[in-house]
């Protein structure tokens, strides 16, 4: 079973950077725009729609720049991540987004019954159970409503993991939901339209520059306790090299699942 860390430690690590969160959040914005053009074309029908764990907003915004009109409520549980989306239309002379503080690990609000769209990028995996509550979210769909997805799956830093196995020190990445496990709950309450699997790498001048932009973002919350100094050092100096890499000579890869799926009719 996949232990995540408290809802406190997410929440204070975001909390703690989060005016430099979109800064830095190179691969979430990307990733958020790809998920969104998935969307700009669904046929939608009347329910609510949601970016469930929004954060600042980067997926609803990327969906709302793709099709105009369609404004999704945002829910998280960091109050900090929210109001920085707010603080900024504000700064805009822009209507604030509709917002909800909410603990995803608590299920869905009651807001959210009969669902046309559920969208959610980079927040599941921060989830106690994520295969279970992405399950409860099909079933909270109305017939006919869609779930876009997207999140970095088991098969993400296998460089970090080569690294701590050769220094024998304890890998702290966060722990993360096997991509073929939510492939098939999915597939019990949708019809796919999409589920692919996507790598993304990363170069830096060391190993440890990939932690320290993930703590810098606020994403470095984990189960694990950290490691000491002189464990950090043997990690970095087992951390796999990559020659020619432009950028810096270490590499860092993710593999991000994207899926969508349609809940059929009764």
């Amino acid at each position: 079973m996949i232990s995540s860390p408290s809802l406190e430690l997410v929440r204070g690590g975001f909390e703690r950077r989060v005016s430099s969160y979109e800064q830095g959040a190179a691969l979430q914005r990307s990733v958020a725009w790809r998920l969104a053009h998935h969307c700009c074309s669904l046929p939608l029908l009347e329910g609510p729609c949601a970016d469930l764990g929004s954060g600042t907003g980067l997926l609803s915004r990327a969906i709302a720049q793709q099709r105009p009109g369609l404004d999704l409520l945002r829910l998280d549980a960091c109050p900090a991540l929210l109001s920085q989306e707010g603080a900024a239309a504000l700064a805009m002379a822009a209507t604030p987004p509709a917002s909800l503080i909410w603990d995803l690990n608590q299920g869905l609000p009651p807001e959210l019954q009969q669902a046309s769209l559920l969208a959610s990028s980079f927040a599941l995996h921060w989830l106690n159970h994520p295969v279970e509550q992405m399950e409860h979210w099909c079933q909270e769909l109305r017939p006919d409503g869609w779930l876009a997805l997207a999140l970095p799956t088991a098969g993400s830093f296998p460089q970090w993991r080569q690294a701590a196995a050769r220094a024998g020190v304890a890998c702290t990445a966060l722990p993360l939901p096997e991509a073929s496990a939510l492939v098939a709950a999915a597939e019990q309450h949708l019809d796919l339209h999409r589920a692919e699997r996507l790598r993304f790498s990363q170069h830096a001048e060391s190993g440890l520059s990939f932690l320290r932009r993930m703590r810098d973002l606020g994403a470095g919350a984990s189960p694990s306790p950290p490691l000491r100094p002189g464990e950090w050092r043997r990690l970095e100096a087992h951390w796999p090299s990559q020659p020619g890499l432009g950028g810096g000579g270490k590499l860092l890869r993710w593999e991000m699942l994207l899926l969508l799926g349609r809940k059929p009719p009764p």
